[in-house]
Protein backbone atom coordinates (compact mmCIF):
# COMPACT_ATOMS: atom_id res chain seq x y z
CA UNK A 1 0.00 0.00 0.00
CA UNK A 2 2.76 2.22 0.73
CA UNK A 3 4.42 1.67 -2.74
CA UNK A 4 1.39 2.52 -4.16
CA UNK A 5 0.87 5.36 -2.29
CA UNK A 6 4.21 5.77 -3.37
CA UNK A 7 3.92 5.46 -7.31
CA UNK A 8 0.37 7.95 -7.27
CA UNK A 9 2.16 10.27 -5.27
CA UNK A 10 4.85 10.41 -7.95
CA UNK A 11 2.28 10.10 -10.92
CA UNK A 12 0.43 13.28 -9.11
CA UNK A 13 3.32 15.03 -8.80
CA UNK A 14 5.22 14.55 -12.71
CA UNK A 15 1.24 15.64 -13.93
CA UNK A 16 1.52 18.81 -12.09
CA UNK A 17 4.91 19.73 -13.57
CA UNK A 18 4.01 18.80 -16.81
CA UNK A 19 0.92 20.97 -17.00
CA UNK A 20 3.57 24.08 -15.38
CA UNK A 21 5.79 23.03 -18.18
CA UNK A 22 2.93 23.26 -20.98
CA UNK A 23 1.27 26.08 -19.66
CA UNK A 24 4.88 27.94 -19.74
CA UNK A 25 5.29 26.99 -23.19
CA UNK A 26 1.64 28.01 -24.24
CA UNK A 27 2.63 31.51 -22.43
CA UNK A 28 5.66 31.53 -23.93
CA UNK A 29 4.05 31.22 -27.72
CA UNK A 30 1.52 33.78 -27.02
CA UNK A 31 3.91 36.43 -26.45
CA UNK A 32 6.15 35.25 -29.32
CA UNK A 33 2.82 36.00 -31.89
CA UNK A 34 1.99 39.38 -29.60
CA UNK A 35 5.27 40.49 -30.35
CA UNK A 36 4.92 39.81 -34.06
CA UNK A 37 1.42 41.17 -33.89
CA UNK A 38 0.49 38.12 -35.52
CA UNK A 39 -3.05 35.73 -35.15
CA UNK A 40 -2.36 33.04 -32.82
CA UNK A 41 -3.20 29.80 -34.38
CA UNK A 42 -5.82 27.22 -33.12
CA UNK A 43 -4.19 24.02 -33.47
CA UNK A 44 -1.89 22.93 -30.70
CA UNK A 45 1.20 23.89 -31.11
CA UNK A 46 3.43 22.27 -28.35
CA UNK A 47 4.35 18.77 -28.63
CA UNK A 48 5.23 16.32 -25.94
CA UNK A 49 8.07 13.82 -26.67
CA UNK A 50 9.02 12.51 -23.46
CA UNK A 51 8.56 12.97 -20.06
CA UNK A 52 11.53 15.81 -19.51
CA UNK A 53 11.97 16.62 -23.86
CA UNK A 54 8.89 19.62 -25.75
CA UNK A 55 8.33 20.60 -28.88
CA UNK A 56 7.05 24.14 -29.71
CA UNK A 57 6.01 24.64 -33.39
CA UNK A 58 5.72 28.61 -33.59
CA UNK A 59 5.10 28.39 -37.10
CA UNK A 60 6.51 32.26 -36.87
CA UNK A 61 9.70 33.81 -36.74
CA UNK A 62 11.40 34.49 -33.33
CA UNK A 63 14.78 35.70 -31.69
CA UNK A 64 16.90 33.54 -29.61
CA UNK A 65 17.63 35.92 -26.99
CA UNK A 66 13.34 36.82 -26.63
CA UNK A 67 13.03 32.80 -26.56
CA UNK A 68 15.45 32.30 -23.61
CA UNK A 69 13.90 35.57 -21.70
CA UNK A 70 10.29 34.50 -22.25
CA UNK A 71 10.86 31.06 -20.78
CA UNK A 72 12.90 31.97 -18.12
CA UNK A 73 9.93 34.45 -17.31
CA UNK A 74 7.44 32.19 -17.76
CA UNK A 75 9.16 29.26 -16.05
CA UNK A 76 9.30 31.36 -12.75
CA UNK A 77 5.79 32.78 -12.99
CA UNK A 78 5.02 28.94 -12.61
CA UNK A 79 7.38 28.42 -10.09
CA UNK A 80 9.11 25.66 -11.88
CA UNK A 81 12.81 25.04 -10.15
CA UNK A 82 14.01 23.00 -12.66
CA UNK A 83 17.20 23.13 -15.11
CA UNK A 84 16.67 23.33 -18.91
CA UNK A 85 18.10 23.73 -21.74
CA UNK A 86 16.99 24.87 -25.39
CA UNK A 87 17.33 24.56 -28.51
CA UNK A 88 16.01 26.19 -32.23
CA UNK A 89 15.75 24.94 -35.68
CA UNK A 90 17.60 26.64 -38.42
CA UNK A 91 16.30 26.40 -42.12
CA UNK A 92 19.41 27.72 -43.29
CA UNK A 93 22.09 24.90 -41.99
CA UNK A 94 18.56 22.27 -41.36
CA UNK A 95 20.03 21.67 -38.45
CA UNK A 96 19.02 22.16 -34.68
CA UNK A 97 21.04 25.16 -33.31
CA UNK A 98 21.57 24.64 -29.43
CA UNK A 99 20.85 27.58 -27.27
CA UNK A 100 21.85 27.78 -23.37
CA UNK A 101 22.04 25.58 -20.18
CA UNK A 102 19.54 27.44 -17.67
CA UNK A 103 20.53 26.21 -14.30
CA UNK A 104 17.96 26.88 -11.54
CA UNK A 105 20.81 26.83 -9.04
CA UNK A 106 23.79 28.88 -11.36
CA UNK A 107 25.58 25.20 -10.97
CA UNK A 108 26.95 24.77 -14.18
CA UNK A 109 26.11 20.97 -15.34
CA UNK A 110 26.95 19.31 -18.48
CA UNK A 111 25.08 20.46 -21.90
CA UNK A 112 23.68 17.77 -24.05
CA UNK A 113 23.95 19.55 -27.93
CA UNK A 114 23.23 16.26 -29.23
CA UNK A 115 20.17 15.22 -27.39
CA UNK A 116 18.16 17.89 -29.62
CA UNK A 117 16.40 15.94 -32.54
CA UNK A 118 15.27 17.65 -36.01
CA UNK A 119 11.66 16.92 -36.71
CA UNK A 120 10.14 16.53 -40.34
CA UNK A 121 7.66 19.01 -42.00
CA UNK A 122 8.13 22.09 -39.53
CA UNK A 123 10.17 25.52 -40.03
CA UNK A 124 9.84 27.49 -37.08
CA UNK A 125 10.03 25.96 -33.92
CA UNK A 126 12.29 25.21 -30.94
CA UNK A 127 12.80 22.23 -28.18
CA UNK A 128 13.53 22.54 -24.21
CA UNK A 129 14.53 19.56 -22.31
CA UNK A 130 15.12 19.59 -18.92
CA UNK A 131 17.88 16.78 -17.89
CA UNK A 132 17.06 16.96 -14.20
CA UNK A 133 13.72 16.47 -14.37
CA UNK A 134 13.39 12.92 -13.00
CA UNK A 135 15.63 13.84 -9.91
CA UNK A 136 13.87 17.05 -8.92
CA UNK A 137 10.08 14.90 -9.07
CA UNK A 138 12.17 11.97 -7.09
CA UNK A 139 13.34 14.90 -4.75
CA UNK A 140 10.02 16.35 -4.57
CA UNK A 141 8.70 13.54 -2.49
CA UNK A 142 10.49 13.77 0.51
CA UNK A 143 8.29 13.51 2.80
CA UNK A 144 6.90 10.32 1.09
CA UNK A 145 10.09 8.98 1.03
CA UNK A 146 10.76 9.53 4.90
CA UNK A 147 7.05 7.59 5.76
CA UNK A 148 8.37 4.83 3.21
CA UNK A 149 11.89 4.55 5.01
CA UNK A 150 10.08 4.49 8.05
CA UNK A 151 8.07 1.58 7.21
CA UNK A 152 10.69 -0.10 5.81
CA UNK A 153 12.41 0.20 8.83
CA UNK A 154 9.50 -1.27 10.48
CA UNK A 155 9.00 -4.09 8.75
CA UNK A 156 12.47 -4.95 8.83
CA UNK A 157 12.46 -5.08 12.58
CA UNK A 158 9.53 -6.88 12.40
CA UNK A 159 10.73 -9.90 10.34
CA UNK A 160 14.13 -9.76 12.73
CA UNK A 161 11.68 -10.16 15.38
CA UNK A 162 9.86 -13.11 13.75
CA UNK A 163 12.81 -15.07 13.53
CA UNK A 164 13.93 -14.10 16.81
CA UNK A 165 10.84 -15.42 18.32
CA UNK A 166 11.10 -18.35 15.92
CA UNK A 167 14.30 -19.23 17.64
CA UNK A 168 13.11 -18.86 20.94
CA UNK A 169 10.46 -20.95 19.76
CA UNK A 170 12.98 -23.77 19.07
CA UNK A 171 15.17 -22.65 22.20
CA UNK A 172 12.10 -23.04 24.65
CA UNK A 173 10.99 -26.54 22.90
CA UNK A 174 14.77 -27.86 23.36
CA UNK A 175 14.34 -26.37 27.05
CA UNK A 176 11.03 -28.12 27.73
CA UNK A 177 12.59 -31.58 26.58
CA UNK A 178 15.46 -30.91 28.33
CA UNK A 179 13.30 -30.56 32.00
CA UNK A 180 11.52 -33.43 31.22
CA UNK A 181 14.10 -35.97 30.91
CA UNK A 182 15.37 -33.89 34.32
CA UNK A 183 12.13 -35.32 35.59
CA UNK A 184 12.47 -38.78 34.54
CA UNK A 185 16.15 -38.44 36.05
CA UNK A 186 15.43 -36.82 39.47
CA UNK A 187 12.57 -39.39 40.02
CA UNK A 188 14.14 -42.14 39.40
CA UNK A 189 17.03 -42.06 42.25
CA UNK A 190 14.51 -40.86 44.70
CA UNK A 191 12.74 -43.47 43.87
CA UNK A 192 15.53 -45.90 44.80
CA UNK A 193 16.93 -43.64 48.07
CA UNK A 194 13.15 -44.17 49.39
CA UNK A 195 12.98 -48.22 49.08
CA UNK A 196 17.00 -48.72 50.32
CA UNK A 197 16.37 -45.61 53.02
CA UNK A 198 12.81 -47.22 54.22
CA UNK A 199 14.99 -50.80 53.82
CA UNK A 200 17.74 -49.62 55.96
CA UNK A 201 15.42 -47.73 58.84
CA UNK A 202 13.87 -51.45 59.52
CA UNK A 203 17.35 -52.73 60.14
CA UNK A 204 18.22 -53.89 63.56
CA UNK A 205 21.74 -52.12 62.95
CA UNK A 206 19.61 -48.99 62.32
CA UNK A 207 16.82 -49.26 65.25
CA UNK A 208 19.73 -49.67 67.95
CA UNK A 209 21.98 -46.79 67.25
CA UNK A 210 19.83 -43.55 67.46
CA UNK A 211 22.43 -41.63 65.81
CA UNK A 212 21.72 -43.56 62.19
CA UNK A 213 18.49 -43.62 63.24
CA UNK A 214 18.55 -40.31 63.25
CA UNK A 215 20.36 -39.84 60.15
CA UNK A 216 17.88 -42.33 58.36
CA UNK A 217 14.87 -39.84 58.94
CA UNK A 218 16.26 -36.94 57.35
CA UNK A 219 16.84 -39.08 54.09
CA UNK A 220 13.39 -40.45 53.91
CA UNK A 221 11.73 -36.92 55.22
CA UNK A 222 14.21 -35.08 52.89
CA UNK A 223 13.48 -37.18 50.09
CA UNK A 224 9.72 -37.27 50.48
CA UNK A 225 9.74 -33.53 50.56
CA UNK A 226 11.69 -33.54 47.64
CA UNK A 227 9.76 -36.07 45.64
CA UNK A 228 6.44 -33.91 46.62
CA UNK A 229 7.91 -30.50 45.42
CA UNK A 230 9.90 -31.84 42.25
CA UNK A 231 7.14 -30.83 39.98
CA UNK A 232 6.79 -27.67 41.04
CA UNK A 233 10.53 -26.70 41.16
CA UNK A 234 10.77 -27.71 37.81
CA UNK A 235 7.88 -25.89 36.72
CA UNK A 236 9.92 -22.54 38.14
CA UNK A 237 12.92 -23.59 36.19
CA UNK A 238 10.52 -23.94 32.93
CA UNK A 239 9.85 -19.80 33.79
CA UNK A 240 5.93 -20.81 35.03
CA UNK A 241 6.17 -18.71 38.36
CA UNK A 242 2.10 -18.05 38.42
CA UNK A 243 2.44 -22.05 39.37
CA UNK A 244 3.33 -21.48 42.56
CA UNK A 245 1.39 -20.55 45.40
CA UNK A 246 3.50 -19.43 48.51
CA UNK A 247 2.07 -21.12 51.57
CA UNK A 248 3.43 -17.78 54.09
CA UNK A 249 3.59 -19.10 58.35
CA UNK A 250 5.64 -17.60 60.83
CA UNK A 251 8.75 -19.35 60.84
CA UNK A 252 11.99 -19.22 62.84
CA UNK A 253 14.56 -18.09 60.61
CA UNK A 254 17.58 -20.09 63.03
CA UNK A 255 15.96 -23.46 63.21
CA UNK A 256 15.51 -23.38 59.31
CA UNK A 257 19.55 -22.11 58.70
CA UNK A 258 20.18 -24.74 61.15
CA UNK A 259 18.78 -27.47 59.14
CA UNK A 260 20.18 -26.48 56.03
CA UNK A 261 23.82 -26.53 57.69
CA UNK A 262 23.04 -30.21 58.93
CA UNK A 263 22.26 -31.17 55.69
CA UNK A 264 24.74 -29.80 54.03
CA UNK A 265 27.80 -30.91 56.36
CA UNK A 266 26.07 -34.21 55.96
CA UNK A 267 26.15 -33.82 51.92
CA UNK A 268 29.87 -32.77 51.54
CA UNK A 269 32.60 -34.73 51.87
CA UNK A 270 34.95 -31.05 52.40
CA UNK A 271 36.30 -29.85 55.47
CA UNK A 272 33.43 -27.55 56.10
CA UNK A 273 33.04 -24.65 58.49
CA UNK A 274 29.76 -22.79 58.93
CA UNK A 275 29.21 -20.62 61.47
CA UNK A 276 25.50 -18.96 62.58
CA UNK A 277 24.58 -15.41 64.01
CA UNK A 278 21.07 -15.43 64.22
CA UNK A 279 18.92 -14.64 67.34
CA UNK A 280 17.10 -17.21 68.72
CA UNK A 281 13.55 -14.98 68.23
CA UNK A 282 14.10 -14.31 64.59
CA UNK A 283 10.66 -14.99 63.17
CA UNK A 284 9.75 -14.51 59.41
CA UNK A 285 6.41 -14.48 57.46
CA UNK A 286 7.01 -16.66 54.41
CA UNK A 287 6.82 -20.19 52.99
CA UNK A 288 8.62 -22.56 54.94
CA UNK A 289 9.59 -25.24 52.05
CA UNK A 290 10.37 -22.28 49.51
CA UNK A 291 12.17 -20.62 52.14
CA UNK A 292 14.45 -23.90 52.88
CA UNK A 293 15.44 -24.65 49.32
CA UNK A 294 16.03 -21.26 48.85
CA UNK A 295 18.59 -21.29 51.39
CA UNK A 296 20.00 -24.53 51.01
CA UNK A 297 21.12 -23.77 47.35
CA UNK A 298 23.07 -20.48 49.04
CA UNK A 299 24.70 -22.36 50.82
CA UNK A 300 25.07 -25.27 49.04
CA UNK A 301 26.93 -23.01 46.33
CA UNK A 302 28.45 -20.93 48.66
CA UNK A 303 30.52 -24.59 49.92
CA UNK A 304 30.69 -25.68 46.10
CA UNK A 305 32.45 -22.75 45.25
CA UNK A 306 35.13 -22.25 47.91
CA UNK A 307 37.68 -24.82 47.46
CA UNK A 308 38.72 -27.38 49.87
CA UNK A 309 38.38 -26.12 53.18
CA UNK A 310 35.46 -23.67 52.71
CA UNK A 311 34.47 -21.41 55.60
CA UNK A 312 30.80 -19.56 56.29
CA UNK A 313 29.22 -17.36 57.93
CA UNK A 314 25.48 -16.82 57.99
CA UNK A 315 24.10 -13.70 59.95
CA UNK A 316 20.70 -11.94 59.89
CA UNK A 317 20.32 -8.54 61.71
CA UNK A 318 17.04 -6.60 62.10
CA UNK A 319 17.39 -2.79 60.85
CA UNK A 320 15.14 0.29 60.33
CA UNK A 321 13.69 -1.14 56.98
CA UNK A 322 13.39 -4.57 58.01
CA UNK A 323 16.49 -7.39 58.16
CA UNK A 324 19.05 -8.29 56.55
CA UNK A 325 20.60 -11.45 55.52
CA UNK A 326 24.20 -12.21 54.60
CA UNK A 327 25.60 -15.44 53.40
CA UNK A 328 29.65 -14.77 53.46
CA UNK A 329 31.80 -17.14 51.66
CA UNK A 330 35.97 -17.58 51.38
CA UNK A 331 35.74 -19.06 47.42
CA UNK A 332 37.13 -16.51 44.19
CA UNK A 333 34.19 -14.76 43.84
CA UNK A 334 32.44 -14.10 40.40
CA UNK A 335 33.80 -12.00 37.91
CA UNK A 336 32.50 -8.29 37.39
CA UNK A 337 31.37 -9.10 33.99
CA UNK A 338 29.13 -12.29 34.98
CA UNK A 339 27.72 -11.32 38.42
CA UNK A 340 24.88 -9.84 36.46
CA UNK A 341 23.84 -12.86 34.75
CA UNK A 342 23.76 -15.53 37.63
CA UNK A 343 20.27 -15.42 38.38
CA UNK A 344 19.33 -16.10 34.70
CA UNK A 345 17.77 -19.07 33.82
CA UNK A 346 20.61 -22.17 32.77
CA UNK A 347 23.38 -19.67 33.14
CA UNK A 348 26.62 -20.86 34.81
CA UNK A 349 29.57 -19.01 35.09
CA UNK A 350 32.19 -19.94 33.68
CA UNK A 351 34.97 -22.30 36.08
CA UNK A 352 37.14 -25.00 35.70
CA UNK A 353 35.52 -27.93 34.71
CA UNK A 354 34.86 -30.23 38.04
CA UNK A 355 33.21 -32.75 38.95
CA UNK A 356 32.21 -31.05 42.44
CA UNK A 357 31.12 -28.08 41.02
CA UNK A 358 28.59 -29.43 38.03
CA UNK A 359 25.11 -27.67 37.60
CA UNK A 360 22.68 -27.21 35.68
CA UNK A 361 22.33 -23.52 36.02
CA UNK A 362 18.77 -23.64 37.55
CA UNK A 363 19.58 -23.12 41.37
CA UNK A 364 20.39 -19.11 41.26
CA UNK A 365 16.88 -18.96 38.85
CA UNK A 366 15.23 -20.41 41.22
CA UNK A 367 16.62 -18.64 44.63
CA UNK A 368 15.48 -15.51 42.52
CA UNK A 369 12.00 -16.54 41.89
CA UNK A 370 11.36 -17.46 45.21
CA UNK A 371 13.01 -13.79 46.64
CA UNK A 372 10.55 -12.42 44.04
CA UNK A 373 7.49 -13.98 45.10
CA UNK A 374 8.65 -13.14 48.90
CA UNK A 375 8.75 -9.29 48.03
CA UNK A 376 12.40 -9.95 49.11
CA UNK A 377 15.39 -8.45 47.23
CA UNK A 378 18.61 -10.28 46.63
CA UNK A 379 22.14 -9.20 45.19
CA UNK A 380 25.53 -10.73 44.96
CA UNK A 381 28.92 -8.90 46.20
CA UNK A 382 32.45 -9.33 45.85
CA UNK A 383 34.29 -9.15 48.97
CA UNK A 384 37.21 -7.27 49.32
CA UNK A 385 39.50 -9.86 50.63
CA UNK A 386 37.97 -12.27 48.74
CA UNK A 387 34.78 -14.56 48.26
CA UNK A 388 31.29 -13.53 47.79
CA UNK A 389 28.18 -12.23 50.12
CA UNK A 390 24.54 -13.23 49.08
CA UNK A 391 22.67 -10.30 50.72
CA UNK A 392 18.88 -10.88 51.68
CA UNK A 393 16.94 -8.07 51.89
CA UNK A 394 13.38 -8.79 54.37
CA UNK A 395 10.82 -5.66 54.40
CA UNK A 396 9.23 -4.87 57.64
CA UNK A 397 5.94 -6.55 57.31
CA UNK A 398 7.64 -9.85 56.74
CA UNK A 399 9.30 -9.24 59.92
CA UNK A 400 7.61 -10.75 62.96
Amino acid sequence: MQLLLLNQAYAFEKKEVGDKIYFALQDVVQKIYRDNKTDLPISNQIKKVTEDYYIVNVDDVFEAEVLEYYLKTEFVKVKLDVDFEYAIYDCASDEMMYGSYISSNDEQSEKCENCFEKREGLIYYFAVRFPQLKYSLIGSLGQYWFFTGILLLVLVIYVYSVFQLLKQKKYAELQTDFINNMTHEFKTPLASILIASNYAQNQPEIKNNPKLSKYTDIIISQSNKLNQHIERILTVAKGDAKWIELDKTQINLKEIVELVKENVLLKTAKNTKISITIPDDFTVKADDFHCYNAMFNLVENAVKYSGDEPSIHINATKTITGAEISIADNGPGIEKNHIDYVFDKFYRVPRENKKDIEGFGIGLSYVKKIMDLHRWKIKLENNLKGGLTVLITIPKKDII
